[in-house]
C-alpha cells in the first residue's frame, strides 16, 4: 500500500476508543494522554519495548538543538502551549502492536466532535469490556435493526408525463406521430372523465380517474398497441374514433368493467374471497329459444389455425400411433413431473417386487401460479417481485409449499394421446336432428398414462338442465386425482354405482346435495357438499354417452374446450369456446379464466378459493357458467343487430331492408356495409 504522509494526524479518529486499526491515519488524543504520562514532565520520550537507552540530546551553546525532543504536553498550567516537535513517538496498541505517529504540538489538539442526538453512542461505561467492532463498518447499538412492516396502503402511481414511453422492442412509428396520437387519445379520456364528474353521484365517484390515472391509461393503451408495430397507427386511431363517439353512459359501463376486472385479478392473488360488486346480473335477451338459436351461429368459434393451440382437427393415423408407441418403449417409463419438473419413472401395471406405480418418492411443489406483487408503499420505484398465489413466497425462496405422495405428468403430443385411446370424429346421429346446444365440462386426474378424464358433465343450453354427470374410470392406474381442483377422490370412483345399474333416488333425478364426509387429505373441504355420482367403465364409454346427445351440427359449448375434447378424444366441428369468445388482450395462447369472466361480466363467483381450497367447485357449475357467458354475448350481439335494423318476423330473422338495394346497380361505386358482405357470403340467412 501507499506510505502515509500524516495528512490526517490533526483530525480526531471518528471511532476513537473503539478503533482497532493497527496503524490508524487519524489522531487518538485520549489514548495518547493515557499512554504517555512520562512525556509530560520529562525531557526524553522512550516508549519502546526494548532495553535500548534513549539517545542523548545534542547540546550546542548550552541549549538544545532545534530538533531536540521537548516534553509532550497538551498545554502548560499557565495556559501557554509547549513549543517543539515530537519527531518519533512509539505507542503500544493492543498487546504487541507498535506504531509511529508524527504529531504537531505547536498548537492544542482539537477536541472531539460533538455528538448529535440522532447518532448512536459508542461510549462504553467504565468496567465494561467493549466488543471488538468490525473493520469494515462503524459499530451500532443494535446489530439487527428492527424490521418495520409496511402499512397496507395503496401504492402511489408512478408520476409520468404525457409523452411516449421508451420501448424495448421495435418502435412502431416516429416520436412525433406517437406523441400526437397520445395527445388526441388523452383528450378524449379527459373529456369523458370531466363529463362524468359534472353529474356523478356518490356511487359513481369511484368511476372517476385522477389526472395521473388518465395519463397512465393513455400510455398503457398506446404501449399495448405498440406491441404490433405493423398495425399500430390503425389501432390507436381506431381507439380515438371509438372514444370520440362514446357517450357518458358507455364510459360508465367501461369503467365499471375495468374496476370489476381489477377486483377479479386481485381476488385471484389473494386466498380470501372477494365479494361481488352488487347483485348477480340476470341475462335477458328478449328472445325465445328458437330465436336465440338463429343468432347463435354468429358466435361459432372457427377452428382454422387453432391446431397449434391444442385444438385437434384430424384423427391421427395408425403410423403416427405406432411411432409414438416405439418412443414410449424407448423411454422406458421416464417422464418429467408436471409439478416440480423432476425426472421420475412410471410403471404401468405396477413395478414387480414392491408394486410401486412411480419412482422418485414424494413431490414438493407450488400449486399456485406466479404473479407480480404490488409495488412497495415506501418505495414505489422498487422492482416488483414475483410470488406464488398459493403461499405468497418468492419464486427463488422455496422449492414448494405442498407435498404429494408421488410425481405426476401429462402429455400434450397428439399421437401419444392417441396411443392410449385414439380420437374419433362426431358421427352422424339420426336421432339427434335438432340444433339444441350442449354445454360440457370435464375433470381430469393423473394416471400412469398422463392426465386422463375422471368426470364428465353435460347440460342443455340455454336452460342448464342436466343431461348426464358421471365419473369415469381411467385407462391407467391413478397416481393423483388432483382433488384440490377436481373435487374427486379415489374413494369416490371406487364406491360409485355403475351407470347401467337400476335408477337410484340419489342419482336420478338430481336431488338436493347431501353433505359428504370430510376428506382426510383436505380437512378444509369438510363444508363441501356433493351428491353420489354414477360411473362408466372407461373414457370410451363416456365418449359414447356424449355422442348420444351430439351430431356434427350440434353446437358444443364450454370454456377451454380443447382440454375437455382432448380428454374425451373427440373431434367436433361446431363449437363455442368462451375462451375464444372473450379473448385475452394479448391473444392466444393467453386465456381469461372462467371465474374472471363470470365476475367481470355477470358479477358471479365460481370456483371460489378459500385458504387455498376450492369451495363448491363443480363441473356442472362450470358447464352452466360457460352457457351463461354465451347468452350474455348473444344479448350484446342482438342489441348491435337491432341497431342496424335486424328484426324477427313470425319467428324468423329478417335482414335490414334499408341495406338491401332495389336494383343490383343502385349502389354501384359505393362501399358495401359489413352486413351486406355477410349476407352475400351466406353467413346470415334472412
Amino acid at each position: 500500500m501507499f506510505t502515509s504522509k500524516g495528512l490526517f494526524l490533526e483530525v480526531v479518529c471518528p471511532y476513537q476508543s473503539t478503533c482497532t486499526l493497527p496503524k490508524c491515519l487519524f489522531q487518538h488524543p485520549e489514548t495518547l494522554a493515557q499512554e504517555v504520562p512520562k512525556a509530560i514532565n520529562g525531557d526524553e520520550v522512550n516508549l519502546g519495548d526494548g532495553d535500548r537507552p534513549a539517545k542523548r540530546q545534542k547540546v550546542e551553546d548550552g541549549g538544545p538543538t532545534r530538533n531536540a525532543a521537548k516534553p509532550f504536553s497538551f498545554g502548560s498550567e499557565a495556559g501557554a502551549p509547549n513549543r517543539g516537535n515530537v519527531k518519533s513517538l512509539q505507542t503500544p496498541r493492543g498487546d504487541a502492536t507498535v506504531q509511529q505517529r508524527h504529531l504537531n504540538t505547536d498548537r492544542p489538539i482539537s477536541p472531539p466532535p460533538l455528538r448529535r442526538k440522532g447518532h448512536l453512542s459508542t461510549a462504553v461505561p467504565d468496567g465494561v469490556t467493549p466488543q471488538k467492532p468490525s473493520l469494515l463498518a462503524p459499530t451500532s447499538a443494535s446489530p439487527h435493526p428492527p424490521i418495520v412492516k409496511e402499512s397496507p396502503i395503496k401504492a402511489p402511481l408512478k408520476q409520468e408525463s404525457l409523452i411516449p414511453r421508451s420501448l424495448k422492442g421495435t418502435v412502431p412509428n416516429t416520436y412525433a406521430i406517437r406523441y400526437k396520437l397520445i395527445q388526441l387519445l388523452h383528450e378524449q379520456f379527459t373529456r369523458l372523465n370531466s363529463e362524468l364528474k359534472s353529474d356523478a353521484n356518490d356511487k359513481e365517484e369511484k368511476l372517476l380517474l385522477s389526472d395521473q390515472e388518465l395519463i397512465k391509461k393513455t400510455l398503457d393503451l398506446e404501449e399495448d398497441a405498440a406491441g404490433t408495430p405493423s398495425i399500430y397507427s390503425n389501432i390507436v386511431k381506431g381507439k380515438i374514433g371509438v372514444y370520440r363517439k362514446m357517450t357518458v353512459p358507455q364510459w360508465k359501463d367501461e369503467r365499471a368493467r375495468e374496476i370489476a376486472a381489477s377486483n377479479a385479478a386481485n381476488a385471484g392473488k389473494s386466498t380470501s374471497v372477494a365479494k361481488p360488486q352488487g347483485p348477480p346480473i340476470i341475462v335477458e335477451t328478449g328472445l325465445t329459444t328458437e330465436e336465440e338459436l338463429q343468432i347463435l351461429p354468429r358466435l361459432f368459434s372457427p377452428l382454422a389455425g387453432l391446431e397449434k393451440h391444442g385444438y385437434i382437427t384430424t384423427v391421427p393415423t395408425d403410423s403416427d400411433i405406432e411411432l409414438a408407441r416405439k418412443g414410449i418403449e424407448a423411454a422406458k417409463g421416464w417422464e418429467v413431473c408436471d409439478r416440480c419438473k423432476s425426472r421420475f419413472q412410471v410403471f404401468p401395471g405396477r413395478r414387480e417386487g414392491d408394486g410401486a406405480l412411480a419412482s422418485g418418492g414424494a413431490c414438493t411443489y407450488h400449486y399456485g401460479k406466479p404473479y407480480l406483487s404490488d409495488r412497495s408503499a415506501s418505495d414505489p420505484r422498487a422492482k416488483r417481485e414475483k410470488r406464488y398465489t398459493c403461499c405468497k413466497q418468492l419464486l427463488a425462496d422455496s422449492s414448494g409449499c405442498t407435498e404429494a405422495k408421488c410425481h405426476v405428468f401429462k402429455i400434450s403430443e397428439v399421437k401419444r394421446m392417441a396411443s392410449v385411446m385414439n380420437f374419433e370424429a362426431t358421427p352422424d346421429n339420426p336421432e339427434r336432428t335438432s340444433a339444441q346446444p350442449v354445454c360440457i365440462d370435464g375433470e381430469m386426474g393423473y394416471t400412469v398414462y398422463g392426465l386422463e378424464l375422471i368426470r364428465l358433465t353435460a347440460t342443455s343450453w340455454p336452460g342448464g338442465e342436466e343431461l348426464f354427470d358421471v365419473l369415469v374410470r381411467p385407462c391407467g392406474e391413478i397416481l393423483d386425482t388432483n382433488f384440490r381442483f377436481s373435487g374427486i377422490s379415489q374413494k369416490d370412483i371406487a364406491e360409485a354405482i355403475p351407470w347401467d345399474a337400476p335408477p337410484d333416488p340419489l342419482t336420478s333425478p338430481r336431488p338436493p346435495l347431501p353433505r359428504v364426509e370430510p376428506n382426510p387429505e383436505f380437512p378444509e373441504t369438510s363444508s363441501l357438499t356433493k351428491r353420489k355420482l354414477r360411473k362408466v367403465p372407461s373414457p370410451a364409454a363416456a365418449r359414447s354417452l356424449l355422442f348420444s346427445y351430439l351430431s356434427p351440427q350440434t353446437p358444443l359449448i364450454g370454456h377451454g374446450l380443447e382440454n375437455d375434447m382432448n380428454a374425451v378424444r373427440i373431434i367436433h366441428p361446431t363449437i363455442i369456446d368462451t375462451a375464444l369468445l372473450f379473448p385475452h388482450k394479448h391473444g392466444l395462447p393467453y386465456r381469461n379464466a372462467l371465474k374472471t369472466l363470470m365476475l367481470e361480466h355477470l358479477n358471479k363467483h365460481v370456483q371460489v378459493v378459500v385458504d387455498g381450497q376450492m369451495v363448491g367447485h363443480d363441473s356442472m357449475e362450470d358447464a352452466n357458467a360457460a352457457g351463461e357467458l354465451v347468452r350474455f354475448q348473444l344479448a350484446k350481439t342482438w342489441t348491435a343487430m337491432q341497431a342496424v335494423g335486424w328484426t324477427f318476423e313470425e319467428g324468423m330473422l329478417k335482414r335490414p331492408v334499408a341495406n338491401v338495394p332495389a336494383h343490383p346497380g343502385l349502389r354501384a361505386g359505393k362501399k358495401r356495409t359489413q352486413d351486406e358482405v355477410e349476407l352475400e357470403d351466406g353467413e346470415l340467412d334472412g
